[in-house]
């Protein structure tokens, strides 16, 4: 019986090298926010990333020779991954993080694995085997505990600490909507270097209309650090990321590529432990376990049957 396309080395590479870049970004994102009131708006921060990204996902798609000729429909689907992926996404994710602590948006959004999975079914017709299952159960015990744990930690106050939860929940369903119309077949049809440069750029334009609207005219940081976060944000986090992302997607489905989001908060706290002096208690290393064994069951799991 041939091994699942989900544990050969050319989808397990990527996947890896994704989960690291993201798992390293909350602690970047948190740098950027500031006290409230004080520092870049968020919405003028997601621009500034998704600026760059754009132009380096442009220079990709130029050095790759592919066409920007997308088309009325190619432009539409583009549009659509610009609006949710990089616009609502990102504006809700940024905004979370001013009511509710890092860690804790970074639990909450391992969430993604259930939207993904109901509308990959219910989209796409791609039904999920005992065994993925099995590994999302698990893998969600762990993260109920990480988020036991986090919820803890959090200084914040319950009705604050809610408001960031439905934050990052309207982050997860715009995500997950992305996410879902990248495994359609519209979306293979178009050069991904092109498409998501012009998704990002439409993104990018999306977020500068949203700052302009809630906060006024751009905000510049004269801090080396802010810029050094945007550019590994747009490069890195985004403009590498997102491409190997999707392409891990496509090859194994929506609900497989969402367990990026699951092992994540792991990530997040392993660096956060390097970095920052992070203390792992028991309830966090039983939940950081059973995430990795639902992962290793999940990934093994047979390709989604139609």
């Amino acid at each position: 019986m041939a091994r699942p396309q989900s544990t050969r080395a050319a989808i397990l590479v990527p996947f890896a090298i994704v989960t690291l870049i993201w798992g390293s970004t909350w602690i970047v994102i948190r740098d950027q926010l500031g006290p409230e009131g004080h520092g870049v708006p968020p919405s003028w921060s997601v621009t500034y990333r998704f600026t760059v990204a754009a132009f380096a996902m442009a220079g990709v798609a130029l050095a790759r020779r592919e066409s920007f000729r997308l088309g009325r429909t190619g432009l539409a689907f583009a549009a659509a991954i610009g609006t949710l992926q990089f616009c609502l996404n990102f504006n809700f994710v940024y905004r979370a993080e001013r009511f509710i602590t890092s860690g804790l948006v970074a639990v909450v959004f391992a969430l993604l694995l259930v939207p993904n999975a109901l509308l990959a079914r219910v989209l796409l017709g791609q039904r999920l085997g005992r065994q993925l299952v099995l590994g999302s159960v698990v893998a969600m015990a762990g993260v109920t505990l990480l988020f036991v744990h986090e919820a803890r930690l959090d200084p914040h106050g319950p009705a604050t600490a809610l408001t960031g939860i439905g934050f990052t929940a309207l982050a997860i369903l715009a995500a997950s909507a992305a996410n879902v119309l990248q495994a359609t077949e519209t979306a293979r049809r178009y050069p991904m270097a092109a498409t998501l440069a012009v998704a990002m750029g439409g993104g990018a334009a999306l977020d500068a209309a949203i700052a302009w609207v809630l906060t006024g005219p751009p905000v510049i940081e004269t801090r080396p650090g802010y810029w050094l976060g945007i550019a590994y944000l747009g490069l890195a986090a985004s403009a590498l990321a997102f491409p190997l992302y999707y392409r891990v997607l496509r090859a194994i489905g929506p609900a497989k590529a969402a367990y990026s989001s699951v092992i994540v908060p792991v990530i997040a706290m392993a660096l956060s432990t390097l970095f920052e002096g992070y203390r792992w208690t028991t309830l966090a290393a039983a939940g950081a376990v059973l995430v990795a064994v639902g992962l290793a069951i999940a990934l093994t799991a047979r390709r989604p049957a139609r």
